[in-house]
């Protein structure tokens, strides 16, 4: 049986496509301007000529060093997220303890705290460990910050997990590991992927902790190197444009390559 075409919902999905699209097309604009050009013509003008002087003056610049920073602290910030959440939402949902579920609670009230409100305590402990200027420095408490939600997450992807697939695991006689390996492990791809991203966006799009725990230029990552295209009294849009640019390109690969599993975990983190 043909359904006919919501003509309505397509015209509001086109319309909100266009809303957007609009600071995307603004930024690419400007990146592919010079600093007169847009000066003089404004920004909602078409350039008067397309160069990328702006993407070569940011990598002359030590811009790709500042990328290089931020891809460490992404990628340790992921893998320390795959290493502490999986089991620990596991030993959540498979646990009848009431230790356990207090412990989840507690640890779930680190979603009312935000990162500013810590920041200046967590900034001493990182400099008694002697861990400031340093990507490490940078990359503990990020963690720290992404495990309540990605935990949160994680729980609900592996609740809805059947128990009859847990009782015919160990009736074949599987032990706990080989259960979370094989099983629990696959069946919650959708929701490891989901936290992957997210915790690559929170550490990818850091810049309070970055900004205070890394002031040394060899460990300054991209989000605060953009304030570098900003002087006294001007900014440097073309600039600090073709910087966020080449900000936004990593980050957007891995929402492509993850987007499907994304989803899916998005619609399953409510759990049963």
């Amino acid at each position: 049986m043909r359904t006919r075409p919501n003509v309505i919902g397509g015209i509001i999905a086109a319309v909100w496509l266009g809303i957007t699209l609009i600071p995307i097309l603004l930024m690419l604009r400007a990146a592919f301007d010079t600093q007169e050009g847009y000066a003089q013509n404004g920004p909602l003008s078409l350039p008067s000529t397309i160069t990328l002087e702006n993407f070569a003056a940011a990598i002359d610049g030590g811009f790709l060093r500042n990328l290089g920073n931020s891809a460490i602290i992404t990628a340790g910030t992921v893998a320390l997220v795959l290493l502490v959440v999986p089991p620990l939402s596991f030993a959540i949902v498979r646990s009848t303890s009431r230790t356990v579920a207090n412990s989840f609670r507690l640890m779930l009230l680190g979603l009312a705290i935000p990162a500013q409100v810590v920041v200046v305590p967590v900034s001493y402990l990182i400099i008694q460990l002697g861990l400031n200027n340093s990507l490490l420095g940078v990359i503990l408490p990020t963690t720290a910050f992404a495990i309540p939600v990605c935990t949160l997450v994680l729980t609900g992807a592996m609740r809805n997990i059947g128990d009859e697939l847990y009782e015919a695991m160990a009736i074949d006689g599987a032990s706990t590991v080989r259960i979370f390996t094989r099983m629990v492990l696959p069946l919650s791809k959708g929701g490891i992927a989901t936290v992957i991203v997210f915790a690559a966006l929170q550490a990818w799009n850091g810049f309070l902790l970055p900004l205070v725990l890394a002031r040394s230029p060899e460990v300054t990552v991209a989000t605060v190197a953009l304030n570098q295209f900003r002087s006294q009294y001007s900014v440097n849009v073309p600039g600090l444009m073709a910087a966020v640019v080449l900000t936004i390109i990593p980050i957007l690969l891995v929402y492509l390559f993850a987007r499907r599993a994304l989803v899916a975990g998005v619609m399953g983190m409510g759990g049963k």
